[in-house]
């Protein structure tokens, strides 16, 4: 039987920050990424048919880096984590839609990326849910 930890001990705090870290690293470096190079994450957005694909670029960016933030300070850290499991849930649909490819290594790799991208999502509800609980 595990014992129950005690979520305010030094490791304890430790452990969960890098978890957050750990699931929060995608959405920082792409944030990050897509803010020093706007031109080309408007192209990306261009390429999946979003307009205004510099509006939407935008959000993005804000999305991902403020989302992120909001996680690993905690501040409303649920609403952080409902920000991104949203945000990942709507670009799996958009960018990751394996069932229109032919078969072959090209879907393959696509539906690998598209359930990964389900197991994010279920992570930040996860966190939103903790955060929601907490004692």
């Amino acid at each position: 039987m595990i014992a129950r930890t005690d979520r305010s001990s030094p490791l304890s705090r430790a452990v969960l920050f890098l978890a957050h870290l750990g699931l929060c690293a995608a959405y920082i470096q792409g944030g990050l990424v897509k803010a020093t190079d706007f031109p080309g994450a408007v192209a990306e957005m261009a390429q999946f048919g979003l307009t205004p694909p510099a509006l939407v670029a935008g959000l993005v960016i804000g999305i991902q880096l403020v989302a992120s933030a909001m996680i690993l300070a905690g501040l409303r850290r649920w609403l952080g984590a409902i920000a991104l499991a949203a945000f990942t849930l709507i670009a799996t649909f958009v960018a990751l839609r394996f069932w229109e490819l032919p078969a072959g290594q090209e879907r393959f790799m696509t539906a690998n990326a598209f359930f990964e991208h389900l197991g994010l999502v279920g992570g930040f509800i996860l966190i939103a849910w903790l955060d929601l609980n907490r004692k």
